[in-house]
């Protein structure tokens, strides 16, 4: 088989591929870039607030009284979840929802975990990021957007491969890394490209490989809650409502006690799909940067205060938990947040330059596209024109 028949399938795959993809990808990248530092941007904005500068007493506030103080602000709604975050571990926050199992929050309040002061309400599902953020995990459709993200997702997985394998056979004619400068227009495009498609490759893969997998985070939480949570619920299955709880300080006590060395990710309360009609959950997690990514539920009866249950999640829920923040590159603060943008950057140009070689295809001539000498046969090689977008995308 010649040369041109084996790379022939490989040029059309690519080809589709990243026309197909191309637009959706670009999109992703333009509204990533903001939300690497969404974090940074909220505090900017007002959005979200830190903790006054204290002295460190080792001192934690009860949180019951947190609790209370949240019922109060929005009488009747249910509490959902306490969340604290790694990165602010003086800072509890506490989510309610119409009913315990709402898949929307009603609210989402701050306090300061050493004081108990209240800080702030987190302002839902206003501002321009949060305008990005939905455009970027579902198109403001929900599941299904998330699932047809997830779809390009993959194909861009397919164009990077394809396109590497394509990069490989271009560079037969030229040094690595070469711009013809002296040639047209879309030849230099091309050169430009094609370099920033190879620079850009790891990461491109990292963070297309790391999207997919975040579409799936609903089936893949409704299959652990079908399965894992619904086996370590099992005994309690069909017994009558509680008339009463524990309080959310003796849980998390006793989650504490259970899980020594590890502090708390987030607690979700009696009622919640992530919990059950019995049990608070406390999700546990590590103190380094990749453990405080993993979690470890540990299951306690609402009733009596005690552990009943805790196993660590199976590897498929491992896995989205540490992509999710690999895919907005926070893990090493914000020199990695930088990096991740610069990368970002780069990957947009590969994907504008990948478009206009393709429009502009037709008016380069065949040999050119392969840094070919005019005279040489174009049977020789089969031409890899402005469709190659994608050793970038």
């Amino acid at each position: 088989m010649s040369n041109r028949d084996s790379i022939k399938p490989w040029y059309q795959v690519h080809k589709w591929t990243s026309l197909i993809c191309t637009l959706f990808a670009l999109l992703l990248c333009l509204t990533g870039l903001p939300l690497i530092f969404a974090h940074e941007i909220d505090h900017a904005l007002g959005f979200q607030v830190e903790p006054p500068a204290l002295p460190e007493t080792g001192q934690r506030a009860n949180l019951d009284d947190i609790i209370a103080d949240a019922k109060t602000r929005k009488p009747g709604h249910a509490v959902q979840f306490l969340v604290c975050d790694p990165d602010e571990p003086d800072l509890w926050s506490v989510r309610l929802g119409v009913t315990a199992d709402a898949p929307e929050p009603s609210a989402f309040y701050s306090y300061d975990a050493r004081t108990g002061e209240f800080l702030h309400e987190y302002p839902l599902r206003q501002g321009f990021m949060n305008v990005l953020l939905r455009l970027h995990v579902d198109l403001f459709v929900g599941l299904p957007g998330m699932l047809f993200l997830g779809f390009m997702g993959l194909l861009l997985v397919i164009s990077l491969i394809s396109g590497t394998v394509l990069y490989g056979y271009y560079m037969r004619k030229i040094r690595f890394g070469s711009i013809r400068r002296s040639r047209s227009a879309q030849v230099k495009w091309l050169d430009l490209h094609n370099l920033l498609g190879i620079v850009t490759l790891v990461w491109l893969l990292v963070v297309s490989v790391t999207g997919v997998i975040n579409t799936l985070s609903v089936p893949i939480f409704d299959r652990w809650q079908s399965t894992e949570l619904a086996e370590m619920t099992a005994p309690f299955r069909g017994r009558p409502p509680l008339a009463g709880i524990v309080s959310a300080q003796r849980a998390l006590d006793a989650a504490g006690n259970a899980a020594p060395g590890m502090t708390l990710g987030f607690m979700a309360f009696p009622g919640n799909d992530f919990a059950s009609p019995h049990h608070f959950v406390a999700f546990m997690q590590g103190a380094t940067p990749l453990t405080s990514k993993m979690l470890k539920p540990v299951l306690i009866d609402a009733q009596t205060g005690k552990v009943i249950a805790q196993r660590d999640l199976p590897g498929y829920v491992s896995a989205l938990l540490v992509s999710q923040p690999l895919h907005f590159g926070d893990y090493g603060g914000l020199p990695l947040k930088i990096l991740w943008a610069v990368l970002d950057i780069l990957s947009i140009v590969v994907l504008i330059s990948g478009l206009y070689l393709w429009l502009k295809k037709h008016k380069v001539p065949f040999e050119t596209r392969l840094g070919m000498p005019m005279n040489e046969k174009p049977e020789a090689a089969l031409p890899i024109s402005a469709p190659k977008q994608a050793d970038g995308q």
